[in-house]
C-alpha cells in the first residue's frame, strides 16, 4: 500500500480531473516526477512524447473505451486501463432514443410541415441483435427488458449474456442478421471487427430493419451503407458515430431521411465528467492502496 501517489495530468485535462485525482488521494505532481499519468484525451503522437519524457510512470489511464488509436503506444511494461463500462448506460440510452426514432420515424417527421401519416414497426416483441457483448450490451438489454424483445447477442466468446434469449459466436453474425427487426453495433473496434458490417451484411438484413452504431464508426463500410440507404436494402440507420468522423458537411449520409445522425452524442462532455471522474477517482483510490485497477486493456485483444 502506498501512501500517496504522484501524479501527472496530460492532453485535454481540465480542472475536474485534477479534482478526479485529488479525491482518490493522488497528489497532481510534475510528469518527470510522476508514477502515473491520467491522460484527457488527444493527439497520440503527443501521449507518445508523453512516454518518453517520463520513463518512470506505471500506470496510463486513458479517457475513452475505445483504445485503438493509443494500440501502438502499449506492451511496454506499463498498466494501462480504459473507461471500460462507464458511458455503457448513456450509450444504452442511445440506442434506445436511435430506435425509437428510427421505427417510427420521429426524426423526419418532425421536420414534416403538412398532416403525414405512414407505416412504423414497434420496439414491443422485436427481433433485436446486439453486436459485443459488454457494458454497452448489458446496458442496452436492462433497457430493452419493458419492450419484451427478443435478443440475440453476438460476439467473439458465446458466453451467455443476461437478458439475452441467445448468445451466438461471430461466426454466426449472417445468420442472426436475416431475422433482426434492430441490429446494434456495440463491439470494440479491432483488426477482427473493423468494416465488420459491409454490403454483404447489408443485404442480409431485411428490408425494413433498422442499424444503430453507437460503437466507432469504422465498424461500417461508410460506401456500403450510402448504396445500402439509396437503394432501400436496410429501413434505415441511426449514428452516433461515422466514418469519417467528424462527418463532413455535404457527405451523402446526411441527405437521407432514413439516417439519423447524433455526431457522437451518446456522451455529451458534461455528462462525460459526471460519469468518467467517479471512475478515475476509483481507480486513483485502488492505485494508492494496491487494490486491482478497473477498466484495464488486453493489448493482445485490441481493448
Amino acid at each position: 500500500m502506498r501512501m500517496s501517489a504522484g501524479i501527472a495530468l496530460g492532453g485535454e485535462a481540465d480542472g475536474w480531473l485534477r479534482d478526479a485525482v485529488e479525491a482518490g488521494g493522488g497528489r497532481i505532481v510534475p510528469l518527470g516526477q510522476a508514477e502515473a499519468l491520467i491522460w484527457g484525451g488527444g493527439d497520440a503522437d503527443q501521449l507518445r512524447a508523453m512516454l518518453a519524457a517520463a520513463p518512470g510512470l506505471r500506470w496510463v489511464q486513458l479517457p475513452s473505451a475505445g483504445v485503438e488509436q493509443y494500440l501502438p503506444l502499449m506492451g511496454d511494461g506499463r498498466t494501462w486501463t480504459a473507461a471500460k463500462g462507464v458511458f455503457a448506460d448513456q450509450c444504452a440510452e442511445q440506442v434506445l432514443g436511435l430506435a425509437i426514432a428510427g421505427f417510427r420515424h420521429l426524426d423526419a417527421g418532425a421536420r414534416q410541415r403538412r398532416w403525414h401519416r405512414g407505416d412504423g414497426k414497434s420496439l414491443f416483441g422485436a427481433s433485436v441483435a446486439i453486436v459485443g457483448g459488454g457494458g454497452i450490451a448489458a446496458s442496452t438489454l436492462r433497457l430493452l427488458a419493458p419492450f419484451r424483445v427478443e435478443a440475440t447477442v453476438v460476439r467473439r466468446r458465446p458466453d451467455p449474456v443476461p437478458r439475452a434469449r441467445r448468445t451466438v459466436p461471430s461466426s454466426q453474425l449472417m445468420e442472426v442478421l436475416k431475422d433482426a427487426d434492430l441490429v446494434v453495433l456495440a463491439a470494440p473496434l479491432t483488426a477482427a471487427t473493423e468494416g465488420m458490417i459491409g454490403a454483404a451484411q447489408l443485404r442480409a438484413m431485411r428490408e425494413d430493419a433498422w442499424l444503430i452504431n453507437v460503437a466507432r464508426g469504422k465498424l461500417v463500410r461508410t460506401p456500403d451503407l450510402v448504396r445500402a440507404l439509396q437503394e432501400g436494402w436496410i429501413g434505415g440507420a441511426g449514428l452516433d458515430v461515422t466514418d469519417p468522423e467528424p462527418l463532413p458537411a455535404g457527405h451523402p449520409l446526411w441527405q437521407f431521411d432514413n439516417c439519423i445522425i447524433t455526431s457522437h452524442t451518446a456522451n455529451p462532455p458534461n455528462l462525460e465528467r459526471a460519469v468518467l471522474g467517479p471512475r478515475i477517482t476509483e481507480n486513483v483510490r485502488r492505485y494508492v492502496t494496491g487494490e486491482p485497477l478497473l477498466g484495464g486493456v488486453d493489448v493482445e485483444a485490441g481493448y
